[in-house]
């Protein structure tokens, strides 16, 4: 087996070799470069290929660099070499040859800077510099503490790892050089051939395994049910692991129902995803055991407190039935799911949840929030590195995922989860032009849920909105003003969208005050664009029938249902077997307000 891994390596070189070899044949030699041109071109593909076969057989980045140091070439006096690694804001020494104190604890250059080895981690593309004069004219600041060393040329070049820009390499020459298309050339397949070289050897050999085998198990989510469709994404950190702390999984549970679980476990090196391989496992079985959602969360804090009390997690956890499209979900430090409407509109669903797990096993308090998920609506969870990706902040990054989540049919789950990826990764991000598509400071988890279709459906989709306020849960009224504004994103009048809002604050709000039950509001948007009719009902317990009331001008209350007669196309009172309905209708085509 060892044998095959390193043919293939040795293989994966020889390509890059062949790549240069043939540039310079067709470039040829230099005017300055000695000896028959022929015979420089096939010394020079051989001092590669000899190189390659050599960092096949590497096990750490010193050795790799060490055999670097070998390659022989007039053009290129190569006296020492260092690589970068970018950790969050900072670029820091990794390894070095030649360099005696670079990989000191102190050594830190921010990643804003203008460093060149800061502007390659940013962009992903190499700065070569040929001599002093170039370095000083593009980066003064930094240019001194280079020059101390002696050096008259430089070369910064991306390594791609994982398929992903996770460090910069650094070669200093002695004598200043003529970077032409072949130096830059060799200069590049150089820096892939220790890309490769890192691939392999970076985190060490026990490491690789462990993070193969669990992005291995992350690969896919597995299992499904009749009547619900998942789709999962995982992609690792920058910081060059396979996988880190995000974690997802679906699990089957007895009756057909099906649990979904993704979280985030604090930090981006092996141990949190020691953590997490534990921790995920953990939730699966006491899932298995037939908890609930808040047992379930309960139980993990707990675990995880034992296991590493430096560390915590977020996490969400729910159980989603398909015979009814019940969701029960309990929440730790989570971000909020995305609940995407057949007609592609997204609202952001605020759950109540407690701490994240392992924080303080005191106040383990994760209430169970109950959605139903209707035919063709869509569930998405993701870890923050989807959201805050290329320097977003969390309503920026909601935003785009919004826009990347909107378009097309809920058919293709897969093609949506694909989606959804690209608009974080996808280069010429117009908020981070100097964000490379392959570098992420976060690892990211991204889980679809849909309830499938019974059957195929006619005409334009309806989209519906319905939430629970508790009556010790007021702060809950803001977020269904939210989620009302959300479903009304593209209504065409928008003061109709301010006066549904209004109506609606009224309604919740008289049964939060005068009485002692929650208020269950439900919005539905039917018919074509242009012509839809937005209806909206509060539903509450009370038997106490709202009374139209003259208030007065100074009166805090009362204007609740003059509002209604006011601004309303329709409204009205339905009485229920236990409680009320208040209802009214707003149509997109109706008359002005008044």
């Amino acid at each position: 087996m060892g044998e095959g891994r390193e043919h293939g390596r040795s293989a994966e070189y020889a390509a890059e070799v062949r790549q240069v070899e043939e540039l310079n044949r067709m470039e040829g030699p230099a005017a300055d470069e000695p000896g028959d041109p022929a015979e420089r071109v096939r010394h020079r593909a051989a001092d590669l290929l000899v190189t390659g076969h050599a960092l096949a057989r590497t096990e750490s980045l010193g050795d790799a660099l060490a055999v670097i140091s070998r390659v022989y070439d007039p053009a290129l006096p190569l006296r020492g070499q260092a690589v970068f690694r970018a950790d969050r804001d900072v670029l820091h020494c990794v390894g070095q040859f030649g360099f005696p104190g670079c990989e000191d604890p102190a050594f830190r250059v921010a990643l804003d800077s203008d460093y060149p080895g800061a502007q390659v981690a940013r962009t992903g593309r190499p700065v070569f510099l040929g001599s002093p004069e170039e370095y000083r004219g593009r980066s003064p600041a930094t240019f001194a503490p280079s020059d101390r060393e002696g050096h008259k040329a430089w070369a910064f070049l991306p390594l791609t790892t994982y398929g992903q820009v996770t460090g910069v390499w650094m070669a200093a020459f002695d004598a200043p050089v003529r970077m032409t298309d072949k130096v830059r050339a060799l200069l590049v397949a150089l820096a892939r051939l220790l890309s490769q070289s890192v691939e392999h050897s970076y985190t060490g050999e026990a490491d690789r395994a462990l993070s193969r085998s669990l992005r291995s198990s992350m690969s896919g989510t597995g299992v499904g049910v009749e009547g619900l469709t998942t789709a999962a994404r995982y992609l690792p950190t920058g910081g060059g692991l396979m996988v880190g702390g995000d974690w997802f999984d679906c699990i089957s549970l007895p009756g057909g129902r099906l649990g979904l679980v993704i979280g985030d476990v604090q930090g981006h090196d092996m141990h949190a995803a020691g953590l997490m391989s534990q921790l995920r496992t953990a939730i699966h079985a006491y899932a298995i055991e037939g908890h609930g959602p808040d047992a379930v969360l309960t139980r993990a804090s707990h675990f995880l407190a034992a296991l590493d009390e430096d560390r915590f997690a977020t996490c969400i956890y729910m159980e989603a039935d398909p015979a009814t499209g019940t969701v029960r979900i309990a929440r730790a430090g989570h971000p909020h799911p995305v609940l995407r409407l057949p007609d592609g509109t997204c609202l952001l669903k605020h759950l109540s949840g407690g701490l994240p797990l392992g924080l303080d096993l005191s106040e383990d308090n994760y209430p169970v929030n109950v959605l139903s998920l209707r035919e063709n609506e869509i569930l998405m969870l993701c870890t923050d590195g989807l959201i805050e990706a290329g320097g977003h902040d969390m309503y920026s990054g909601w935003l785009r995922v919004r826009s990347a989540l909107s378009p097309g049919t809920p058919d293709d789950l897969d093609a949506m989860a694909d989606r959804l990826l690209s608009a974080v990764v996808a280069p010429g991000d117009p908020r981070s032009p100097d964000q490379p598509a392959s570098i992420t400071e976060d690892d990211i988890a991204l889980l679809l849920l849909r309830r499938d279709p019974s059957a195929p459906h006619a005409g334009p989709p309806v989209r519906r909105l319905c939430l629970t306020l508790q009556q010790d849960q007021a702060e809950t009224l803001s977020e269904a003003r939210i989620e009302l504004q959300g479903l009304l994103h593209d209504w065409a009048r928008p003061e109709q969208i301010d006066t549904a809002v209004l109506l609606a604050s009224e309604l919740l709000g008289n049964v939060l005050v005068h009485t002692e039950h929650a208020a269950v509001l439900r919005a539905e948007i039917s018919g074509p664009p242009g012509q839809r009719r937005l209806r909206v009902e509060v539903t509450d317990r009370s038997d106490d029938v709202p009374h139209r009331r003259a208030p007065g001008e100074l009166s805090s209350s009362g204007r609740g249902l003059v509002l209604l007669d006011l601004l309303a196309h329709q409204w009205n009172v339905r009485p229920e077997p236990e409680g009320k309905t208040v209802w009214f209708v707003l149509d997109e085509d109706g008359p002005e307000e008044p």
